[in-house]
């Protein structure tokens, strides 16, 4: 694990970002994506009968649809042991191979910081 503390302020923040997404909105997940102007995405998983989708993918497409060109660092908050694949490939896809993606606990805590690629 990753004290909260230890990370660097940017990464921090976009925990902090993720964990209150996720707990203002009461989902499983909460997430939040930077680009690589500083500028932040925060999103919240979508599960409605029609459409599904993870808290990061829907991070990234807002990052998307906002005009960003690419990310420099994703965090996702969850109970889950791993980030999903198809989490890693959305943010593969704006961020390119190399990306880091934080997974932390409900709490803040980093749990595991994966590239991309």
């Amino acid at each position: 694990m990753t004290e909260s503390s230890a990370l660097d302020p940017e990464d921090r923040k976009i925990v902090t970002l993720a964990r209150s997404a996720r707990a203002r909105n009461g989902v499983p997940e909460g997430a939040a994506v930077r680009d690589d102007t500083g500028r932040t995405y925060v999103a919240g998983s979508v599960e409605l009968p029609s459409l599904r989708l993870s808290a990061l993918r829907t991070a990234v497409a807002m990052a998307v649809a906002s005009g960003a060109r690419s990310l420099e660092a994703a965090a996702v908050v969850s109970d889950a042991e791993a980030v999903a694949a198809e989490d890693l490939a959305a943010v593969a896809d704006l961020g390119g191979a190399g990306t880091p993606v934080l997974l932390a606990s409900v709490d803040g805590s980093v749990r595991a910081t994966v590239s991309t690629g």
